[in-house]
Formats: C-alpha cells, sequence, structure tokens
C-alpha cells in the first residue's frame, strides 16, 4: 500500500488520487469520483472535495494509498 504524507491538516479526494499517480488531470479525479469508482475507508465516496485525514485508505483500480500526517 502506497501513502501520501499530509503537508496540511488534510488533502482533498480529487487531489489525493492525482498525488497516488491513480488518475493524470483533475478531470480525470472527478469523472472516477463520479462515477462512484473510488471509495474511501471502504465505503464509495461521490465527493470530490472530500477531506481526507491521518489514518483515510483510498481505494481504486485495485490499488490503496493511506493518508498520514
Amino acid at each position: 500500500m502506497e501513502t501520501i504524507t499530509l503537508r496540511d491538516e488534510f488533502i482533498k479526494l480529487g487531489q489525493a488520487l492525482k498525488a497516488a499517480g491513480f488518475v493524470e488531470s483533475g478531470v480525470e479525479a472527478k469523472e472516477v469520483i463520479q462515477d462512484g469508482l473510488v471509495t474511501v475507508n471502504g465505503s464509495v465516496d461521490t465527493r470530490r472535495g472530500r477531506k481526507l485525514y491521518d489514518g483515510d485508505v483510498v481505494s481504486f483500480d485495485g490499488r490503496e494509498v493511506r493518508i498520514e500526517k
């Protein structure tokens, strides 16, 4: 499992997908999130602006990334 280290208190879901290399652009992130292809802590989340905090796990296309401080 990959990790993203937080620089601030949180990172938004769309930004996390880009930072992890799961998508190439913000537009692609928006599409996969709205299509229900992304889960946060095991539940589908369709909000691109969803704030992710330390300990959250994002899954997409069989890959996972953990958010850490």
